[in-house]
This record gives structure tokens, sequence and C-alpha cells, in this order.
């Protein structure tokens, strides 16, 4: 085995030893080194552009999500405005109704008022024709005679008048 023998064939395996490492370093170095070299930087670039993209995308991505919540906020707002100024105009439609009302029934309590005094009126004025006939009644029967009515008018009149 040439390995082995070392001093017959020493001297040019290690001629051959520099000449394939030689070969190999500048086929290295040349070729395939400034390939992995270009890939490399190409990743970098690569990566660093889409970190620079992702980057930018999420402050557009939280612009339009505070774009959007202000648009939330500004519609609530305004829904919470509109609401207010429907109650309002409900409350102030309701108040004007509910003075109608008060105003139509108190007319109409004023109305029925009117009735009940006029009806106690004439019932007081037919009280005292009644009491004057029962009066007279009562008296020709307990004295046995008439009594004219003129008196009998009288003492109801004076009796109505002391009690009232």
């Amino acid at each position: 085995m040439p390995q082995f023998e070392q001093i017959d064939t020493f001297v040019s395996q290690i001629f051959w030893l520099i000449v394939t490492f030689g070969a190999l370093y500048f086929l290295m170095a040349k070729l395939a080194l400034p390939r992995l070299t270009s890939i490399l930087e190409e990743r970098e670039n690569r990566v660093s552009g889409d970190l620079e993209k992702a980057e930018r995308l999420k402050q557009e991505a939280e612009e339009v999500l505070s774009d959007y919540q202000k648009a939330i906020a500004d519609a609530r707002a305004s829904a919470l405005a509109a609401l207010k100024e429907s109650a309002d105009e409900i409350a102030a439609i309701g108040a004007k109704r509910q003075a109608e009302f008060d105003a139509q029934l108190a007319d109409k309590t004023q109305i029925a008022e009117d009735k009940i005094n006029a009806a106690r009126s004439e019932a007081m004025e037919h009280i005292k024709d009644v009491a004057v006939e029962v009066a007279a009644a009562a008296t020709g029967k307990l004295l046995g005679s008439d009594v004219t009515e003129s008196k009998v008018s009288k003492a109801v009149d004076d009796a109505l008048g002391g009690k009232g």
C-alpha cells in the first residue's frame, strides 16, 4: 500500500495534496462561495424587505383600526344624539297632548259642575215648593184647619235660611 510507504511516495503525496487543496480552494473561492454569498445576501435583503413591508402594513392596519373605532364612536354619538332628540320630541308632544287633555278635562269638569249646580238650584227650588206643600198639609192635619200658603212659605224660608 502506498500510504504506508512513506519515503518513496511522501513527496508526491504532499505535492498532490497541495495541488488538490489549491484547486478545491480556487473552485470554492471563485465559484461556490460567491454563489452562496449572493444567495445569503439575497435572502437577507428579501427578509429585511418583508420585515419592513410587514411593519408598514401593521402601521396601516393600526391606522385603519383607529379610524374604524373613531367612526364607530362617532356613529354611536350621533345615534345617541338622534335618540335623545327623538325622546325630547316625544316628551314635548306628550306634554302638549297632556296639556290639551288637561284643558279638555277642565272644560268638561267645569261644564259638569255647572250642570250639577244648575240641577242643585233647580232641586232646591223644587224642594222649597215640596216643603211648603208638605208643611201645609202636615200643619193642616195637625191643627185641623187650613194654613195660608204665605205663612207656611215664610216659615219654610226661615227654616231653610236658618240651616243654610
